[in-house]
């Protein structure tokens, strides 16, 4: 059975909200807005496509921006999608959603529609803009009746962190099919500016660990429909240490099985073309209108990402191969994609 690739496709820039974690905007808030033309956008397609069958994989698109719904030809896209039976997700903002647009959605063969929760009302209307944090609860039913499956994901960070709890809570109560949390990336900007400091000590993102998976098991025990997804890598080192998770006896000493996906089954495209390894970090590895995808992937900005053996703390682990952290949250915090994790809680092993 082939495998799937992912491509996170921002094809605009164009945005509702000015999020202050948002990586469009964290470096300059003045930046000119980019959007991808219908042409552009018909030939990133078949880019994609080509890498796929070059490598034997099958599409999937996380179709992004800014709010990718603002795009003129938003639609004309979905319908490509559709004539290509094409599955899709739309990470999007709530404002623009109603029965008719989520019908249309299904019916153009969106799965899930993912929102953001980055805190209660009033620190994630802060985040992003008010009025925000209730339409976005409001969007999740409305999305949900048309088929579609609804995602929640919260950014964590020192400034919300004791917050994640509650929204749990909240939304088990608003019925969300999936829930998932990771971890801000610092910015330069925010670095320069002085703004308050965001990080968590490794203790404190343990013991969040530790809160949100008993919330968890106690809710799915209830028989709670929302669905637990831990992103998180950390979670691997987090089920490892309480023997929920345990290295297969056959894995192969050479062979990467999990944790972060960048170098592995996922690219990014931006409105400019550029090709990301990751887009939590400056990772431009070509451009998808001059380069062919198929030959990005294995070329040697690619494999820069795929030394494995430099990675300074998880190179000396036995989850070498299932975890490694968050390698983008590393490069935010101390410029090093290799460094270590600065929330991982696991003692370094020695030479």
């Amino acid at each position: 059975m082939k495998q799937y690739f992912a491509f996170q496709w921002h094809i605009t820039d164009e945005c509702d909200q000015r999020c202050k974690h948002c990586y469009i905007f964290s470096e300059n808030n003045c930046k000119a807005l980019d959007s991808m033309s219908w042409e552009q956008m018909q030939s990133v397609f078949e880019n994609c496509l080509e890498m796929c069958n070059k490598y034997n994989r099958l599409p999937y698109f996380y179709l992004t921006g800014g709010d990718p719904i603002l795009h003129p030809d938003f639609w004309k896209l979905l319908s490509l999608f559709k004539e290509k039976v094409i599955p899709f997700t739309i990470l999007g903002n709530p404002f623009r959603l109603n029965d008719e647009v989520c019908r249309r959605l299904k019916d153009m063969g969106c799965e899930k529609y993912q929102m953001s929760l980055d805190g209660m009302e009033k620190t994630h209307d802060w985040f992003r803009k008010p009025g925000s944090f209730h339409c976005t609860l409001e969007k999740i039913q409305c999305i949900r009746k048309a088929g579609i499956r609804s995602v929640i994901m919260t950014t964590v960070s020192g400034t919300n962190i004791s917050e994640i709890p509650d929204i749990i809570d909240t939304v088990v109560k608003h019925k969300a099919d999936v829930f998932a949390f990771a971890r801000y990336c610092p910015t330069k900007r925010q670095q320069a500016a002085g703004e308050k400091e965001t990080g968590m000590t490794p203790q404190e993102y343990r013991a969040l660990l530790d809160t949100c998976y008993a919330k968890f098991k106690a809710y799915e025990a209830a028989g709670c429909e929302t669905y637990f997804n831990l992103k998180d890598h950390l979670w691997t080192l987090y089920l490892y240490e309480k023997g929920i998770f345990k290295i297969p006896e056959d894995a192969k000493p050479d062979m990467i099985y999990g944790g972060c996906n960048c170098g592995n089954c996922h690219l990014t495209i931006l409105p400019t073309g550029d090709i990301y390894a990751c887009r939590r970090l400056k990772s431009k590895v070509g451009n998808v209108f001059t380069d062919r995808i198929a030959d990005v992937w294995i070329g040697k900005n690619m494999e820069s990402y795929r030394d494995y053996g430099k990675f300074e703390k998880c190179a000396k682990c036995e989850l070498l191969r299932f975890c490694r952290g968050c390698p983008a949250v590393a490069y935010g915090t101390n410029g090093n994609f290799y460094g270590a994790d600065p929330q991982c809680w696991k003692a370094a092993k020695q030479n």
